[in-house]
């Protein structure tokens, strides 16, 4: 299996690595089966998060069996404040069977009261550095659908690691990467088949990885079979010739067309929808089919697709042009 480092941290991870959604979906034993074949394959970076349901404990029985030490471990929790991470790494450690983890992270952060407030003097950031030098975790790294927050994790020296979607249609993260990357920071790439939507996972997997500042992509698996296919790309890497990347990049125009980057520049919403998370959830529903999970996230909204006016002041500001009204209608009709 390829590997590379994960920027400064030192860890040699696979450029194939597991990502954690998927599993809530299997049971105890089928869980145990793929961690035992990412394994087998050399996928030895696993990521998950507290909000990923059971997905924390199904790994960890999975490790319990195939053995903690083939796996560099991440996971990662969405609360802001110092005694709910705290509590949220204990959590973590009992549900992953294990005395350490490798990687944890800041999962989500999606303002900058947000991030002003987990890197603040009782915010989540300082019980990851105690854990930190406890030797509960080895390192920090901050995840974000928003570039600016990632923008200002990069710049604050606070942070190992950064985690934003990447593939042949959200590419806006490029320059972010190569900064990142400059100044040590490992590059985690979560969506890289866009949250399912793109269909050739080998292509898309191949031309994430001919990026030199991403250190690993993370699809989510929860079949035997689609671990091998993955793992595949690794284990005979190989860049796309003319063919291949005129095949991948015009199923990305394709995608274009109703196609969320998450770019947040159709913010603000004057009736207060946070329309990027409205269509996350909607892909969760729809393509990781992920149903409850996501009709659970999209319940707990303030301000839901339903609640659209349709000024169209959204669409004004959408560098993509994509149809927001439309879409929103179809989150709507999905999840309420």
């Amino acid at each position: 299996m390829e590997k590379r480092f994960l920027g400064k941290t030192g860890l040699e991870i696979s450029v194939i690595g597991f990502g954690g959604i998927p599993i809530q979906r299997v049971d105890k034993e089928a869980a145990v089966d793929l961690i035992e074949e990412l394994n087998k394959q050399g996928i030895n970076f696993i990521d998950t998060a507290r909000g990923y349901t059971i997905s924390e404990e199904l790994i960890g029985c999975g490790l319990e069996k195939a053995g903690r030490h083939n796996f560099i471990l991440a996971t990662k929790s969405m609360v802001r404040d110092y005694q709910g991470m705290k509590n949220d790494i204990e959590i973590s450690l009992k549900n992953l069977r294990t005395e350490y983890i490798d990687l944890y992270q800041l999962h989500n952060v999606r303002t900058e009261d947000e991030y002003n407030k987990v890197i603040g003097e009782d915010g989540a950031l300082r019980a990851l550095k105690e854990a930190k030098d406890k030797g509960k975790i080895k390192h920090i790294g901050i995840t974000s659908h928003d570039l600016n927050i990632l923008e200002k994790g990069i710049e604050s020296g606070c942070f190992e690691t950064i985690q934003f979607p990447y593939n042949p249609v959200e590419r806006q993260a490029e320059e972010l990467f190569k900064r990142a990357n400059s100044l040590g920071l490992g590059v985690i790439v979560m969506k890289p088949l866009a949250g399912g939507a793109i269909t050739n996972a080998e292509l898309s997997l191949r031309f994430i990885l001919e990026n030199p500042h991403v250190g690993v992509a993370i699809p989510g698996m929860d079949s035997i079979e689609q671990i091998r296919k993955n793992a595949r790309v690794g284990n005979e890497y190989r860049k796309l010739n003319d063919r291949e990347r005129e095949t991948i990049l015009a199923e990305a125009k394709e995608l274009g067309t109703e196609f969320c980057r998450r770019c947040g520049y159709c913010a603000p919403c004057p009736q207060g929808i946070d329309i990027p998370n409205q269509f996350l959830m909607e892909g969760y529903y729809t393509r990781y089919s992920l149903k409850d999970w996501a009709k659970e996230r999209y319940a707990g909204f303030n301000n839901k697709a339903s609640d659209c006016i349709e000024c169209g002041q959204c669409e004004t500001r959408c560098p993509y042009d994509l149809p927001i009204r439309k879409m929103l209608k179809k989150v709507a009709n999905i999840l309420g």
